[in-house]
């Protein structure tokens, strides 16, 4: 493998705190899932104590139970994945229902 190969199967990783007042529900989970699928790159979610979910679905975002305050850990790999990472976090910590 290559030295640009193994950088591309490497997994990046952020961590987030959930600014939305009623947490990854309704609207903001739509919002947050409509952000990871324009990203082109599998990401998935997480928090403590449960697996992680894809996160373009809006539906297995919001099995999470999610709460205003919890950490998320994302996930994604491939070409980007830092970058779109970065964006999704400030999606995830900026307060949409204000």
């Amino acid at each position: 493998m290559t030295a640009a190969e193994e950088q591309e199967s490497t997994v990046h990783t952020r961590t987030a705190v959930v600014a939305s007042r009623v947490g990854l529900h309704a609207r903001p989970a739509a919002l947050f899932a409509r952000a990871a699928a324009a990203t082109g790159l599998p990401v998935t979610v997480a928090t403590d104590g449960k697996d992680p979910v894809d996160a373009r679905s809006v539906l297995g975002l919001m099995t999470l139970g999610v709460v205003f305050g919890d950490e998320v850990v994302l996930r994604a790999d491939g070409d980007g994945a830092p970058a779109a990472l970065d964006g999704l976090v400030t999606l995830l910590e900026t307060d949409h229902d204000a």
